[in-house]
């Protein structure tokens, strides 16, 4: 089976270019090695984030992502901190 593709939305993508070279060295080989072909490797989350994923990049940054299973899409909403940071 070929693996989803990954899009990124415009704050994403922001969140990614204010990542470290390592963390987003990091972030490619999460999303090309685990999440493109197991989509549901992530945490679910619930309450105002229910059905979305969460998968920790270091202690702080999350990479947050829902999946469209009709167009096997993975879309990167969050790539960065959620603690205000």
């Amino acid at each position: 089976m070929t693996p989803y593709a990954i899009r990124f939305t415009k704050e994403a993508a922001k969140d990614v270019d204010k990542l470290p070279p390592r963390l987003k060295e990091k972030l490619k080989i999460v999303l090309r090695e685990q999440v493109a072909p197991n989509p549901r490797c992530g945490k679910r989350l619930v309450g105002d984030l229910a059905g979305f994923f969460c998968l920790r990049l270091s202690y702080k940054d999350r990479l947050v992502y829902s999946v469209d299973d009709d167009r096997r899409t993975i879309f990167v909403h969050r790539a960065r901190t959620h603690y205000g940071d």
